[in-house]
């Protein structure tokens, strides 16, 4: 089935981004907020302790079942927020690969955000989401 979801993209702003500029999707969509994904394994405990692309990949395992379980895809995604504990550009940028690698095609809206803590023991990284889908 074809995502409702259409991204915008605009040739007056720079094509630098590695995302669309903006995102709709029809007054008929249902919408589906997601909590903060997180990286935490089944039993509770965090994955990746210490490193950056191991945590946003589980936090993108993660929002995809979440997804799933709500009858969505990533392809549904309409606008992420990708939050990194961090002060260093370069542990951003090593979180954003992953989620960027994991959306392909499908480059929605996102914003990356540097931020103190986190709250999980060493949570290093958080992706928000939000999806809409035709029923």
């Amino acid at each position: 089935m074809p995502s409702a979801v259409t991204l915008i993209r605009s040739s007056s702003l720079s094509d630098a981004a590695e995302y669309a500029y903006a995102a709709t999707a029809p007054a008929n969509a249902r919408l589906i907020f997601l909590a903060g994904s997180c990286p935490l394994n089944a039993d509770g405990s965090t994955a990746g302790v210490g490193d950056y692309a191991a945590q946003a990949a589980s936090c993108i395992e993660n929002m995809t079942i979440a997804l799933r379980e709500a009858g969505a895809t990533v392809a549904d995604v309409i606008s992420t927020r990708v939050l990194v504990a961090s002060n260093r550009q370069a542990d951003l940028v090593t979180a954003w690969e992953v989620v960027r690698d994991a959306f392909g095609d499908h480059d929605v809206p996102s914003t990356l955000m540097g931020v103190t803590v986190l709250g999980y023991d060493d949570q290093l990284v958080e992706i928000e989401a939000v999806a809409a889908v035709v029923d």
